[in-house]
């Protein structure tokens, strides 16, 4: 017991400490280390391929350990030992860490995390496969083995919630949750960010990401969309309120943007199946030549309202609703409520069939 508190009380809690041994290095002679994503210091390997870096860290940090060409995620703060350790020969990238429970919590989501990236190589190989096997059948392997996919990704999704909550207090929960879809999880991320934002206060990565929910919040799912007013094709202004009492698909595109040229004729096919049902669209264009815009207007036959600023990426309504690429949407009920994003394809059509018909 004497001889325990000795070695306690001699632990340096005024510096982070990082050791490590690459095993099969070859031709390695050095490894990176960045913080956050910047590059603070580097190491080079002794005659028995071990390396050591001491940091500041006050507060808990990422780092990535850059050996070769593969990286390593780590969490450290001042009075950590951490002792890494992996074989470079390895292909499934294991490494190991201790002396540090984020990082080793960390360590645990990456493991969880491989799983189901082996399940992803598998399907991509059963689709490589079995299309070069039957290529007549090319569609219906993609049908099923899309299925697959999405199912695996929604287990992923739902362990990455759970490990995220269960580790809040921890950089690597926050960590598992920034892997999830930001569209698909928006509300997730937003309540997520809400418990974080006081818990690390000086780390730069997780207060971008709190600065980043709290600005979506406003234009997130079950918000009021906000009210703004623009011009039309005939310079009249349009405001978002004049639309109230329907179901709105607030639709953000361009005539220069080829994915939103490709879902036109979905919208226009939902909008005349619902437009006497109290459905109806109002276009937001992020073009910046006006008769680029009216040309697509007429040759996509988009016959619902649309407004402009000619601003592309800098229109002031652009950016209040944060939008960051197109297409993108905001489905608005009869109230100006946000009840569904980014719907598109058969998506919309199954979502506006089971509210209006």
């Amino acid at each position: 017991m004497a001889m325990s508190i000795f070695v306690v009380s001699c632990k340096n809690n005024d510096e982070l400490i990082i050791s490590g041994r690459v095993e099969y290095a070859g031709d390695i002679k050095k490894v990176l280390l960045y913080e956050t994503d910047q590059l603070v210091d580097s190491a080079f390997l002794n005659e028995s391929k071990e390396f050591k870096f001491r940091r500041l860290a006050e507060e808990p940090e990422f780092y990535t350990l850059v050996v070769g060409e593969k990286n390593f995620l780590i969490v450290g703060k001042n009075g950590d030992e951490i002792d890494f350790s992996t074989n470079y020969a390895d292909s499934t990238d294991a490494y190991q860490v201790e002396g540090s429970d984020d990082s080793e919590k960390l360590r645990e989501f990456n493991g969880m995390s491989n799983q189901f990236g082996q399940i992803i190589k598998k399907i991509q190989d059963d689709y490589s496969r079995l299309t070069e096997e039957n290529p007549d059948a090319k569609d219906s392997i993609f049908a099923v083995l899309m299925t697959q996919f999405q199912a695996n990704m929604t287990k992923y999704a739902d362990a990455t919630l759970k490990f995220a909550s269960a580790n809040k207090n921890s950089l690597a929960g926050f960590y598992a949750a920034t892997t999830l879809d930001q569209s698909q999880y928006e509300s997730e991320l937003i309540a997520f960010a809400e418990e974080v934002k006081t818990k690390f206060p000086k780390n730069k990565a997780v207060q971008s990401f709190v600065n980043k929910m709290e600005g979506i919040k406003p234009v997130s799912v079950g918000q009021i969309a906000p009210e703004f007013e623009l011009n039309d094709t005939e310079g009249k202004l349009v405001k978002l309120s004049d639309f109230k009492g329907k179901y709105v698909l607030l639709d953000f595109w361009a005539s220069w943007c080829a994915p939103c040229r490709e879902e036109n004729p979905n919208i226009v096919r939902q909008y005349e199946t619902f437009k006497t049902k109290g459905f109806t669209v109002l276009g937001v264009s992020l073009d910046e030549d006006k008769s680029d815009w009216l040309k697509a207007i007429k040759s996509d036959r988009l016959t619902w309202s649309h407004v402009s600023e000619l601003k592309r990426w800098d229109g002031k309504v652009t950016n209040q609703y944060k939008v960051e690429g197109i297409p993108a949407s905001f489905l608005l009920d009869p109230q100006g409520k946000i009840i569904a994003k980014n719907l598109r394809g058969v998506d919309l059509q199954n979502y506006l069939e089971k509210m209006l018909n």
